[in-house]
């Protein structure tokens, strides 16, 4: 309950802070390109609501999808890398080579190899998370010492309580924070590929107000977006709140 209430008190004091130089803002520049937030909030709730929710599960599917793709496919290379020094050797430099590479412009190339529907979109935030978590894992299967796992197994343990009870609290830290880090670049690419080939999502919510001139449209996707985004930091909080009780 202490961490439920101590949440709440951030976002609502986050929310305050955000609406207040917002109406200044607006205030300032008197402009129809920056509505007043009341007019931007009473337009999402007058709206049809399911028209809006349409979208929004649209970007969480992408979202949600890409991150699970991304695990089940960067922790098990990372803890290998981190447990192999012959697969860390082979895989490094790999990973160090791509990593870097904006994974916006690789967009063209998806697209046109796997066309402009889903597949594309959540591939891309599986590139742009895969690499942060195959690192945090590795690197905190690294942070364990040396003599551990032999003490480990010498007094008995099976390899699955090894990794229940030493590997996976080394790693699963760093890769919730490898995930926050990369939520808000994550968020960033799925509005640019969601204004190509598609009618659903926030981005294109978003893009299609800017270009019919629906200025209070507009803002009341980029709050939803950022109100989607704010949602995912809070779950990956709750996560580590539940996970790693070590850290409260």
């Amino acid at each position: 309950m202490k961490y439920i209430k101590k949440n709440i008190f951030k976002i609502l004091y986050a929310t305050f802070i955000v609406l207040g130089l917002w109406y200044l803002l607006s205030f300032i520049i008197n402009k129809p390109i920056i509505p007043y937030p009341h007019k931007v909030i009473i337009y999402i709730f007058s709206k049809n609501i399911i028209d809006i929710f349409i979208h929004i599960n649209y970007s969480l599917f992408r979202i949600v999808t890409g991150i699970l793709f991304a695990l089940i496919i960067g922790y098990p290379l990372g803890i290998l890398m981190g447990f192999y020094d012959r697969i860390d050797k082979i895989l490094s430099p790999i990973v160090y080579l791509t990593y870097p590479v904006p994974k916006i412009a690789l967009l063209p190339i998806i697209m046109l190899l796997f066309g402009l529907g889903n597949l594309s979109k959540i591939l891309m935030i599986v590139l742009i998370i895969i690499f942060q978590i195959i690192l945090a894992s590795r690197d905190g299967v690294k942070s364990i010492e040396n003599g551990i796992y032999d003490t480990f197994i010498s007094l008995g343990a099976k390899k699955i309580d090894f990794f229940t009870d030493i590997v996976f609290p080394a790693t699963i830290s760093k890769v919730l924070t490898a995930l926050r880090i990369a939520v808000g670049t994550t968020i960033s690419v799925l509005f640019f590929t969601e204004t190509f080939g598609t009618e659903h999502g926030m981005g294109y919510y978003i893009m299609d107000s800017w270009m019919r001139y629906n200025y209070i449209e507009m803002y009341s996707g980029i709050v939803i977006l950022s109100f989607l985004g704010l949602f995912l930091f809070i779950l990956l909080d709750f996560f580590e709140f539940l996970l790693c009780p070590w850290n409260k």
